[in-house]
């Protein structure tokens, strides 16, 4: 019989507090690039699924792109990020954490509340 260890399993949040929030805040006001909240809410409006928007994240960390931006204002205000290397397990943990930080009141959220589409 198998069993998998807890440990293995990366948490998003412990994933953002290392490498990520030396520039992301999660509510507004910014630090260095923009609030995760207001930004995790136009990921909910552009994705269908939170597979959908996950898939896009993880893509967008490896190799930052200005034209597959979800927010290019955030790009012209703050810069385009670095490409970010974790593993795959990390990226996606981090970005799942992402999905669920969508706050309607940190910015366009598509007005129908928290987690609509955590599907």
């Amino acid at each position: 019989m198998a069993t998998v260890s807890l440990a293995a399993v990366p948490d998003g949040a412990t994933v953002f507090e290392r490498n990520c929030s030396v520039c992301h805040s999660i509510a507004p006001p910014p630090k260095t690039a923009p609030p995760i909240a207001p930004l995790a809410n136009k990921y909910h409006q552009r994705f269908q699924t939170k597979a959908e928007g996950v898939a896009h994240l993880m893509a967008f960390l490896k190799k930052p792109d200005k034209q597959k931006s979800i927010d290019p204002q955030a790009i012209t205000r703050f810069g385009l990020m670095p490409a970010i290397a974790l593993p795959d397990a990390e990226l996606r943990a981090v970005a799942e954490w992402f999905w669920n930080q969508s706050n309607p009141a940190f910015g366009p959220g598509g007005g129908r509340g928290q987690g609509w589409r955590n599907r």
